[in-house]
């Protein structure tokens, strides 16, 4: 099949106003011209980083051994290597990008580069560290990810008032995500505040999709009645595109548009977690039913490559559909599952997902420092 085949559905998606982004970084795929050939071929505008995917490519060993070795011979802490590792890639990652975030003025070609996991309760230190990160990737392009939780909300406004660029990450509630827009806000008129160019500083809101309707489907197979069964794989989709009904009211208030008449852009929403888990469903379903002007879908490779081949993008496919998606999550709520015990556990257990995959990391990097693979 000839690039220009493969490519079509993602160009629709783009002329639709959504913002491809990979969700994946690896040394390989760098050094490769992979990521090169993707941003060419494949309309693919930003890079998104998370533990997990730190993990898996420095775990894996491929393209990491000169710099662990000498690491190892500096005698680095496992700490400072890992930082040494992922804010290289990052950075790499960051020039290969450069075209796009200069063509699309800061908008896209962004790659972003999230706090250590162990620190998403702790505020001063995930302000602290999201500094040291902006400082160690020296790249105008680098968005520093921030968890969504309680401790990270205020963390988002300090770090937006210093005029770093933030993508905000494990989102799963709409009052939570409501929350995550006004922190934002709330650091972009401190920004102000302090005389900073707000035109220069950007952020996106990952509003996570998959993991919901994987553990409410869960619970409505549990249930097993005909009734649970008519809503199943409905939440998921309900959930963001409610996301994008209060995006829409929150920057058109008067906030907003004071800030914008200032020079400041929209938080972007971004739909995260869109690999679809579930066989039953098609592949592409959180790319096809998410198009919506002024997003961003950050998808695995997998997901990228069943778009190209087989996506049915269809146009704007959220605008309208509000009052339907309420209804959806209220018979999921009809049905006794709780809409905020879900999402609360979604984020207790995504937090502690990427904080395991980071203590396998370091485990890994400890051994290939004490000699263990870096050979």
């Amino acid at each position: 099949m000839s690039n220009a085949a493969t490519s079509s559905p993602l160009k629709a998606l783009s002329d639709e106003g959504v913002s491809i982004w990979l969700d994946d970084l690896s040394r390989t795929r760098i050094e490769s011209g992979n990521l090169a050939e993707l941003i060419e071929k494949s309309h693919v505008v930003g890079v998104t980083t998370n533990p997990s995917i730190f993990q898996a490519a420095i775990g894996s060993g491929a393209g990491y051994e000169d710099q662990l070795a000498d690491l190892a011979v500096r005698k680095v802490t496992v700490d400072e290597a890992v930082r040494m590792m992922t804010t290289a890639d990052v950075r790499a990652a960051a020039d290969i990008l450069r075209p796009v975030y200069d063509a699309t003025g800061g908008r896209d070609g962004r790659v972003s580069i999230e706090v250590d996991p162990r620190l998403a309760h702790d505020t001063e230190a995930t302000i602290a560290e999201a500094k040291q990160l902006a400082w160690l990737v020296d790249r105008p392009n680098v968005m520093i990810k921030i968890p969504a939780t309680l401790a990270g909300l205020p963390a988002i406004t300090e770090v937006i008032g210093l005029g770093i660029s933030v993508n905000v990450t494990l989102i799963f509630s709409l009052d939570r995500y409501k929350a995550v827009m006004d922190a934002y806000l709330a650091g972009l008129e401190k920004a102000h505040e302090r005389g900073l160019d707000l035109s220069v500083i950007h952020s996106v809101a990952s509003f996570f999709v998959s993991r919901v309707d994987t553990e409410i489907d869960k619970r409505i197979d549990a249930l097993g009645t005909d009734e649970a069964k008519a809503v199943r794989g409905k939440a998921a989709l309900a959930n963001a595109r409610l996301a994008y009904e209060a995006y829409e009211q929150v920057f058109a208030s008067e906030r907003a548009t004071k800030l914008a008449a200032a020079g400041a852009n929209k938080q972007r929403p971004l739909w995260a977690s869109t690999g679809v888990k579930d066989k039953a469903y098609k592949d592409t379903l959180y790319v096809d039913e998410l198009a919506a002007p002024g997003t961003v879908n950050t998808m695995p490779e997998g997901t990228l490559n069943a778009t190209a081949d087989h996506g049915d993008i269809h146009g704007d496919a959220v605008s309208g559909t509000y009052e339907t998606s309420r209804e959806e999550l209220a018979a999921v709520e009809k049905l006794g599952i709780s809409y905020d015990e879900v999402v609360q556990q979604l984020e207790d257990e995504a937090v502690q997902k990427f904080e395991a995959a980071w203590n396998d990391l370091l485990a890994t990097v400890a051994d290939r420092l004490r000699g263990g693979e870096a050979k």
